[in-house]
């Protein structure tokens, strides 16, 4: 290694690291490491983020009709979810039609990673044991946080720890939810306060299901009906935390968790066949603990170290007549440290530095030549806040070392990323606000782009991405406890560079950088929330997106201007929620317009329009000294069939039962 390398890999070892403090309008006015109330503050931050915000609170799910990770990021604008089918589909988030790898996942505050796909699985975090998630377009405004977790395009951003609290009781939330075609899942978490500054928690979930749904398949005047076939899943995960709060000052958590998924893979549907003997056993696990500390008044600092690890092994015995075993594993070793420095009560400053050591290996060496990746990011923002105006601007510097065991390695990547984002709020006297913001960022391409045989290619240049985002937002309270929350966005997006595959022969395809994706677009939300008695409230919420994303890498091209593929130009979803004194209701629908499944729109491969409409009634009923729910849910209940990806059919009508006692 050269001596600029191992300085600068020197300098993020020692600079690097932090733990995510949740978001405060006015950071520079705290003077302690309290904990926070992340439902209370949802809407609120919502309307006054300077860049887009959209966040589901866990006392909401029951209200929108939330079953799982999937049907929360359908009530959310802008997202576009590949969703390969039932409980044991995977599912990758893409937003404003950046696609998934520009998307990071964060939970409890440290951004995830996958350095062979550069895509997160979101449907193995479970919506039982979330306080909340939010997504965030463009530049979040939090500037006391690890750089990884804002050098993305967007950020899900998903909670669960709590901090210790004067309450010393055993805490405990006992799940048991059964559905259609054999699901079963039960859920236990259990929460003690050793002390004031000491809290625990441990959280175990199994999830069973055989996922032999039933499908309709239409070929002009012929109609095939099945079953999916090798859909069976097992999947289970636990996790511990520890929080630790010695003074007002210091605060300490950590985290252990562990995912274990085996899964039989159905593949895709085509008419009179639906066979498949593919598995795919996964597992992940990770360790991490953060450190938060006010060193005097004015200055803050925060340092987080993680190690993960995550095994995949893909099996299917009837390739060739022989078994196909590939077998990969990742591993991952993060730091990060953050600054934080208010002078003033308008001003606020910080400094963020990350390293992260990621290496790939398999099974079967011929795919892989065993790359790795050291990783150091930096970033310095500064945030005014004042009277009716609030500003940010920041500026994230990125090096990316690549190398690997034999043969050629990808080029290293330098990058400078600026932003900037405002809010201003119209009315003295009223949340109306006028918010701006502008991102330039980038993504480095994944080992499955560079290194994979017959596809990868070294040569490969980052995509690099920029934002351009407008929007109005208004919430109004009135009456005993009644509101109106509206937001409007529109943005101009550009990505360039983009990395796409073309074939080289009839077998092998690779590779390139030739594309130019630009994004015009609009997303609506709004909720209303109206008492209409001592113990009624009616809550209509909905969101819609307008979206145009069209491939302009190519005027000569007969493909040029087209919708990019499985983006829709129109979304949108509504819910409307009942809380009554006898048993709760909520409606909710999600409608999704036509979508291709490749780029060049052969007519083969047009995903036809779809709206889901699902129905929830729940009510609480108070047992012993705890507390029982019992919600029916009862999904696509006209039985639409309809695919989210190309022949990978979705479930019809189908229902889900859950008991959930907390005490």
């Amino acid at each position: 290694m050269t001596p600029p390398r191992q300085l600068a890999l020197l300098a993020g070892l020692m600079c690097c690291s932090n733990v995510s403090a949740q978001h405060d309008g006015n950071i520079a006015r705290e003077d302690t490491l309290a904990a926070v109330n992340v439902e209370s503050t949802y809407r609120g931050r919502d309307v006054r983020s300077t860049a887009p915000e959209y966040s589901i609170g866990s006392k909401d799910f029951s209200k929108l009709g939330v079953t799982d990770i999937g049907s929360a990021l359908h009530r959310l604008p802008g997202v576009t979810l590949r969703d390969y089918g039932g409980a044991g589909g995977m599912k990758t988030v893409s937003v404003r039609g950046f696609g998934a790898q520009h998307t990071a996942v964060v939970y409890d505050g440290i951004s995830l990673s996958d350095c062979q796909s550069g895509e997160i699985d979101v449907s193995r975090y479970s919506m039982d044991n979330m306080a909340g998630l939010s997504l965030t377009v463009g530049d979040n405004e939090d500037i006391f946080q690890p750089v990884r977790n804002i050098a993305s395009a967007a950020t899900l951003t998903v909670r669960t720890q709590r901090m210790p609290t004067e309450d010393l009781k055993t805490h405990l939330a006992a799940l048991l939810r059964i559905g259609s075609w054999g699901h079963v899942n039960p859920f236990l978490r259990i929460e003690k306060n050793i002390s004031s500054r000491l809290g625990i928690s441990a959280v175990g979930e199994y999830i069973y299901t055989d996922n032999d749904y039933p499908y309709t398949l239409t070929n002009g005047i012929e109609t095939t009906h099945g079953r999916r076939q090798n859909s069976r899943m097992k999947s289970g995960h636990g996790e511990m935390n520890i929080a630790y709060r010695p003074d007002s000052r210091n605060q300490l958590t950590m985290k252990l968790y562990y995912y274990d998924n085996s899964r039989q893979l159905p593949g895709t549907v085509h008419y009179q066949v639906n066979d498949s003997q593919e598995t795919l056993r996964e597992q992940n696990a990770l360790a991490q603990a953060g450190w938060r500390t006010r060193l005097t008044e004015r200055l803050r600092l925060a340092y987080v170290a993680k190690f993960s690890y995550s095994m995949s092994d893909y099996r299917n015995p009837a390739y060739l007549d022989n078994i196909m075993d590939h077998k990969y594993h990742q591993r991952e070793a993060y730091t990060s440290l953050c600054l934080l420095y208010t002078p003033t009560e308008r001003w606020a400053f910080g400094y963020s530095a990350d390293y992260s050591f990621n290496n790939f290996t398999g099974s079967d060496v011929e795919l892989y030549r065993n790359p790795l990746r050291h990783t150091v990011l930096q970033s310095a923002t500064g945030r005014y806040s004042h009277g009716r105006l609030s500003a940010m601007a920041r500026l994230i510097y990125s090096l990316y070392y690549n190398g690997a065991s034999a043969g050629a390695s990808a080029p290293d990547i330098s990058h400078l990323s600026p932003s900037v984002s405002l809010s201003l709020q119209l009315l003295p006297e009223e949340e109306l606000f006028l918010r701006a913001s502008y991102k330039d960022i980038f993504r480095s391409p994944s080992f499955n782009e560079l290194y994979y045989k017959h596809y990868g290619s070294t040569d490969l240049r980052p995509e690099k991405t920029r934002q351009l985002n407008l929007g109005v937002t208004w919430r109004h309270k009135y009456g005993r406890g009644s509101e109106l929350s509206v937001t409007a966005d529109g943005y101009l997006n550009n990505v360039t560079d983009k990395i796409v595959a073309v074939p080289y022969n009839m077998f092998i395809w690779t590779n390139i950088n030739m594309g130019h994706v630009r994004t015009l677009g609009l997303d609506l939300t709004a909720s209303i929330s109206q008492h209409i008695g001592r113990q009624h409230t009616l809550t209509l919420a909905g969101n819609g997106t307008a979206q145009s994303v069209r491939n302009r890498s190519n005027k000569e091209s007969p493909y040029y201007n087209l919708q990019i593929a499985y983006t829709p130009e129109y979304t949108g979803s509504v819910s409307l929620a009942w809380e009554n004194p006898w048993t709760n209701v909520s409606v909710n629908g999600t409608m999704v317009t036509e979508r291709w499944a490749t780029n060049e729109h052969l007519a083969t491969t047009m995903l036809e329009g779809y709206s889901d409409w699902g129905i929830t009634a729940w009510r609480d009923i108070h047992l012993g000294k705890g507390n029982l729910l019992l919600q029916l849910d009862v999904k696509n209940i006209f039985g639409k069939q309809y695919e989210i990806v190309r022949r990978y059919p979705m479930p019809k009508r189908n229902w889900q039962f859950s008991f959930k006692y907390t005490l």
